[in-house]
């Protein structure tokens, strides 16, 4: 541990080499969030329907992405879809198609549950005052939903920050590939492994903290 040396770790090197990859895990986390969401939410709608027709594909969908592990649905999907499109696809695009796939089956459970713990009375209600399943939905039950679920929604997003270090798998510029890089060029790889740790943890550490005060405050207004 005396042998430590961090002095490599300028400015320059961190600007370098290390933002490059923070930006690329941020931006991949935001599009994979809203992607995941936009289409969970669907998947969800598609859950709580009465047609089978709806049901199944949905529900196959879901238990399918939440029984594999991710590393091996980002080898799929970047093995995969350049045999399918006849040309290779990049490994940023298929991080970003994969994780907005994968992830919309957590977020669809989300929803789901956070459309269920609206109370159907509220839902019987629009219908009363004349509003149709897609209106009621749009203006009374996800809203509620969505609020309901906030803090569950932020929290998988800070898991999807963490996830998105499995994208190395595929060579993607990604924040650990940033701290790995940096190591290899300055031949210190472990100083580069316990900075990246240490910025992994502050950064979910205080995501967490900020979810909690959310969760805090939406319990107050209720």
């Amino acid at each position: 541990m005396l042998n430590l040396d961090f002095s490599f770790l300028t400015p320059d090197v961190v600007s370098s080499f290390i933002l490059k990859g923070l930006w690329f895990s941020v931006s991949l986390t935001f599009v994979a969030m809203v992607g995941g969401i936009v289409i969970g939410t669907l998947l969800a709608l598609m859950r709580l329907s009465n047609r089978p027709a709806l049901v199944w594909p949905a529900a196959g969908y879901v238990n399918l992405m939440r029984s594999v592990p991710l590393v091996m649905v980002i080898l799929w999907f970047f093995l995969l879809i350049p045999l399918a499109i006849g040309r290779p696809l990049g490994a940023e695009w298929s991080a970003v198609i994969t994780f907005t796939l994968f992830e919309a089956a957590y977020y669809s459970e989300i929803m789901r549950a956070g459309i269920q713990s609206v109370p159907r009375g509220q839902v019987h209600a629009g219908y009363a005052v004349g509003m149709s399943y897609a209106q009621t939905m749009q203006l009374i039950v996800l809203p509620q939903a969505f609020r309901n679920m906030l803090p569950v929604l932020l929290t998988q997003t800070i898991i999807l920050f963490q996830d998105t270090s499995l994208v190395y798998a595929i060579g993607a510029y990604d924040l650990l590939k940033g701290f790995e890089i940096a190591g290899k060029n300055f031949n210190r790889p472990v100083e580069t492994y316990l900075v990246a740790a240490v910025v992994y943890f502050a950064i979910c550490f205080g995501l967490s903290m900020a979810v909690k005060r959310l969760q805090a405050r939406i319990a107050i207004i209720r």
